[in-house]
């Protein structure tokens, strides 16, 4: 038992996750909603653990960042993010559209008009920025509020930094780094003994949905999954030449995101994930000034995932009533769906609130929502592990130019 369970411990993470994932699928397939019913607590502990770290890791990950950092970086960072968010999320939808018109889901299927579904309210972007400033800093975190406990790091960072640099109470401040930089190296000591439950989370998470789904779901709606499949790995290739252009090493990359992505796949859950994608984003040698806050932020607010789920879900909803998508109705859905991937951030179901806000704008049928809510798990498994990707990608592009803006200075230094 103990050679067993040394040989567990001393196997990479990737190799026990992978090995997870495999078993999973085998034994939901065989088990059945028996399986299901009796592995789901493992799961549900492997959820919880990644949820215990998100508040430490988050609040003291990004006010040790923005202590490493000058002051004006800030503002830099959070411009390169958004418009990255923004050029992604819209290259996603494009993706998906033309992935799906040239496979056509859906063509031939016959739409059940009885079928209903609850959507929940579209909060809107102006609700969702309002959001970011919590009226309570106890209830933000108490909450599970990202945006709110983003808010509150930055500004207690800031505050801190300006307090180290101020010549009245550098001292004081110093001092308290100091403890703030402690425990933050004790969260990351937690999250090192967590990852080793992550495979055993795995392997329960994906046995049950397996199990809950069945091949029956599947292969009716099969041409729909592999489509959305399809898209997703055609993003990938983006993911691989943007990288590619801004000399990312993608070998290096790869290694160390399959971790997040293998845990994103199974948990479906991007902010769930995101201690693991802290972690890898700290292997990868980024500055924890920028990951400390791109990555919270982007697990958030940047679902590149959820876009490609989007264009799909029109195509296929088009097809079904026997009404393809125009040139214009496409324009459309790669203006309201880049937007509306940002708007419901953070909202519960926020992949069926995108789908139906953006049926609801081009005239679509809402009662296809609930047809493709019998896939939801087996689609939004790829979903989620590509929006961490995602995330994990824009990292590493603006760690580069990052790179280059701390090159020049220098550069310039040696010249003059």
């Amino acid at each position: 038992m103990k050679a067993l369970l040394r040989t567990y411990m001393e196997a990479s993470l990737i190799l026990r996750v992978s090995i997870a994932l495999v078993l999973g699928v085998v034994v939901g397939l065989l088990g059945g909603q028996e399986a299901a019913q009796w592995l789901a607590p493992f799961g549900e502990l492997l959820l919880r653990l990644l949820k215990f770290l998100i508040v430490p890791i988050v609040l003291f990950t990004l006010m040790v960042g923005i202590n490493q950092a000058p002051l004006g970086s800030t503002g830099r960072l959070g411009r390169k993010l958004f418009g990255y968010y923004v050029v992604t999320s819209a290259l996603a939808i494009m993706v998906g559209l033309a992935v799906a018109t040239f496979f056509a889901p859906g063509s031939g299927m016959t739409l059940d008009e009885s079928a209903q579904i609850s959507v929940p309210d579209n909060p809107g972007i102006a609700n969702v920025l309002l959001n970011i400033v919590p009226d309570n800093i106890v209830a933000a975190f108490v909450d599970g509020n990202l945006l709110g406990i983003i808010f509150t790091a930055m500004a207690f960072g800031i505050a801190l930094l300006m307090l180290r640099n101020s010549d009245s109470h550098a001292e004081l401040g110093e001092r308290l780094y100091g403890v703030i930089e402690a425990l933050n190296e004790v969260t990351l000591k937690v999250m090192s003994g967590v990852l080793h439950y992550v495979p055993i989370g795995v392997f329960a998470i994906v046995a049950k949905t397996v199990g809950q789904q069945g091949m029956e779901t599947l292969l009716s709606l099969g041409d729909m999954v592999a489509v959305l499949y399809i898209a997703l790995a055609a993003q990938l290739v983006v993911y691989a030449v943007l990288m590619k252009l801004f000399g990312v090493r993608l070998r290096a990359f790869f290694r160390e995101a399959r971790t997040p992505m293998a845990t994103a796949f199974a948990t479906q859950s991007s902010s769930g994930t995101l201690p693991l994608t802290l972690n890898a984003s700290r292997r990868l040698g980024h500055a924890r000034s920028l990951y400390g806050f791109s990555l919270p932020l982007g697990a958030t607010i940047n679902m590149d995932g959820a876009a490609i789920r989007i264009a799909i879900s029109a195509v296929f909803a088009a097809n079904v009533i026997g009404a393809p998508l125009d040139l214009i109705s496409m324009a459309q859905i790669v203006l309201i769906g880049t937007l509306t991937s940002i708007g419901t951030a953070g909202v519960p179901g926020a992949g069926i609130v995108m789908i139906a806000t953006v049926f609801a704008q081009v005239g679509l049928p809402i009662e296809t929502v609930a047809l493709l809510a019998a896939i939801d798990a087996l689609v939004g498994m790829g979903c989620t592990a590509l929006n961490v990707t995602g995330d994990l990608v824009g990292t590493s592009i603006i760690s580069r130019t990052e790179d280059k803006h701390a090159a020049k200075p220098e550069a310039e230094a040696s010249t003059a």
